[in-house]
């Protein structure tokens, strides 16, 4: 959706300012207006918040897998009721 690019570069000579890369447009973020900077700090919040519960989610069918085969393991020494 959007990105930005900072300067790895520690001479600040060197260094570019930020841009924001959005719908295939660049803009040098430090020329945007502070309501713009708020709604990125607002995206960037989201998408840390999303990947944070991507991780969760991940964890939670690893320990849902694990369980899962705990059980079969345990259920094949017990007879299977007959219908």
């Amino acid at each position: 959706m959007f990105g930005s690019k900072e300067s790895d570069s520690t001479n600040p000579e060197n260094k570019k300012p930020p841009v924001l890369d959005f719908d295939g447009k660049k803009y040098d973020i430090n020329s945007l207006p502070d309501e713009v900077k708020e709604i990125l700090k607002g995206l960037q919040v989201a998408d840390t918040q999303i990947r944070m519960h991507k991780d969760t989610l991940r964890l939670l069918e690893l320990g849902r897998n694990s369980l899962g085969a705990q059980l079969k393991q345990k259920l094949e020494i017990i007879p299977t009721v007959e219908d």
